[in-house]
Order: structure tokens, then C-alpha cells, then sequence
């Protein structure tokens, strides 16, 4: 544990689970460019007075902000006017959208909210990678985060992108794939640069997945479980057509590429190696069953 880290030893090289532990409320996104100090929390709007209404605005719609820069920059030309991108992040066509506007009024969210992009901006056909170093928030996201994201901007030069609190601080290093909403966390430079590239490619590593944004912890848990038992790497291969909770224990329905599968997950307590003394509790996920499910064949009756 390095010296200012109050977390559970093994968190950021990947000993810790990671599983289902993506940011629940965070279907839709604003991400602003601001180059000068970042808050410790965002709804202080201690920020440049253009900025702060467009969090309100953001924060009032449901919609995620975030503050971003280009790794390793601190300054912006003057009067350029404010950077934006806003990804949508729900259904099984997420998109990724960018602008410049002038301030809050040439931002149209409820078009974003409607799944529209806004007449500021324009489609992007690449992703974007988010790296949370948000050293006010957390001094780990900083110390691990930085130079993740040096290293991972030398590689996908304009995709990436320095990023406010994305939640799980005790994941740092923190990689956050839009559009679609894709957590990842402990994440070494190598292992960034791999989540980063099968993205691109359309599809998901298992290893350090915390899973997709704006999904309750226990159906990403569900997606997890499904990915490993079939392999099934595809990004929009996986989707879950029914669940249910009693208590604790949550079962679903899952159809993962081809398959079907019934799964049964319920949470577990992670027990660090040196004791549960010297540690934070952390809640998991353990697989209670998986089966799977023979095809369903209907029958149509002949017409008289």
C-alpha cells in the first residue's frame, strides 16, 4: 500500500475483484473540456460560471457530467469558446457526439435526453477513452491515473482524455469507454492499452471488467458470469431479457450470443488475505447456478 492510500491492498493491481461494480446512474454523459482546478465535487459548481450552469443543467436532466483535459495539458487558447462531448449511452446503438459551444444556451440536453444529438454538435466515429485523476477527490485516481493516461494518449492520440471522479477510487487506476458506458479499474498501462484496442474492435476483456455503466450492480454481475461461462466477447452480445429478486439472490435471463442461459448470482463479502481486520468490507458477487436453456420452438397452426 503506497504511502497516502487508505485502500485495501491488492485494489489496484487487479488481486481485488472488480466485478459489477460499474457507475449505476450514468446512462447519459457531458464531458467539458476545462483546463483550470477541478472541485472535489462538481454539484459545488466551483467552477467557471459557463461550466457550473452546464453541470446544473446536466445534473438536472439525469444526464452524467464530467470534466476533462488532454493528459499531460493545463492550458487552452482564450476565447475558443467550451469543448463539449455528450455520448449516449442507453440501447443497443450508444453514440458519441462533439462541439464547441459558446456557453450554456447552444448546449440543446433535452435533445440528448431524447436520444438526439444536438444541433451543436456533430457525430464522432471513434470512441473515447476517460482516465479519472482526479487527485482532489482521491490522491490514488492522480498517482495511477496520470501516468495511465500518458501512456495510453501516446498510443491513441486524440481519444483520450483526463477525467473528474467516475466513482470506485479504491479501482484506480480507473478506464471509463464511451460511448457505451464500459468500466474497467486496477488497470496497468499494459492492460489499459488492451481494454482500449478490443474496445475499438467491438468487443469486452473479462480481465479487471467492472462492467456498463447505468446497469444495477446485480445484472452486471449477471453479464459477467454469462461472458465467462461462453466466451462471448462482443461488446452488444449480451443482454438480459428478464430478472428477479428474492432477498438477496438474483435470478435472470440472459441471452448471450446464441445462448440462453438461467443465472443465479448473490452477493459475497471479499476476504483480503491479511483478514478482514485489516481491511474495508467489499461487497461482491459469487455465481450460485448456471444453466443453460434449450431453444424455444413455437408453433404457428396452419391457416384454414
Amino acid at each position: 500500500m503506497a504511502r497516502g492510500c487508505e485502500h485495501l491492498a491488492g485494489c489496484h493491481t487487479g488481486e481485488v475483484p472488480t466485478l459489477a461494480s460499474a457507475t449505476v446512474g450514468a446512462r447519459l454523459w457531458m464531458l467539458v473540456e476545462h483546463t483550470g482546478p477541478w472541485p472535489s465535487h462538481l454539484e459545488s459548481f466551483e467552477l467557471p460560471e459557463k461550466i457550473s450552469e452546464l453541470v446544473r443543467r446536466a445534473l438536472d436532466r439525469g444526464i452524467r457530467p464530467q470534466l476533462i483535459r488532454r493528459p499531460g495539458k493545463r492550458t487552452r487558447p482564450e476565447n475558443q469558446g467550451i469543448r463539449v462531448l455528450v455520448a449516449y449511452a442507453t440501447g443497443e446503438h450508444p453514440w458519441l457526439a462533439s462541439g464547441v459551444v459558446a456557453g450554456p444556451d447552444d448546449l440543446d440536453l433535452d435533445a440528448l435526453v431524447a436520444g438526439v444529438v444536438p444541433e451543436s454538435c456533430i457525430l464522432e466515429d471513434e470512441p473515447v477513452f476517460l482516465v479519472c485523476t482526479h487527485a482532489k477527490r482521491n490522491v490514488c485516481c492522480a498517482r495511477i491515473g496520470l501516468p495511465l493516461a500518458r501512456s495510453l494518449a501516446d498510443s491513441l492520440p486524440d481519444r483520450v482524455w483526463e477525467t473528474s471522479h467516475v466513482g470506485g477510487d479504491r479501482y484506480a487506476a480507473n478506464l471509463v469507454c464511451l460511448p457505451h458506458g464500459i468500466f474497467y479499474g486496477s488497470m496497468s498501462q499494459a492492460a489499459a492499452l488492451a481494454a482500449a484496442n478490443a474496445y475499438r474492435s467491438g468487443e469486452v476483456i473479462l480481465d479487471r471488467y467492472r462492467g456498463r455503466a447505468g446497469i444495477p450492480e446485480p445484472l452486471q454481475a449477471v453479464e459477467h458470469f454469462a461472458r465467462a461461462h461462453t466466451g462471448e466477447c462482443a461488446v452488444g452480445a449480451v443482454a438480459v431479457e428478464s430478472s428477479r429478486t428474492d432477498g438477496d439472490v438474483t435470478e435472470a435471463i440472459v441471452r448471450c450470443g446464441d445462448v440462453r442461459l438461467q443465472v443465479v448470482i448473490e452477493p459475497s463479502v471479499f476476504t483480503a488475505p491479511c483478514g478482514t481486520a485489516c481491511a474495508e468490507t467489499i461487497t461482491t458477487y459469487r455465481l450460485v447456478s448456471l444453466d443453460r436453456l434449450a431453444p424455444v420452438r413455437y408453433a404457428t397452426p396452419a391457416l384454414a
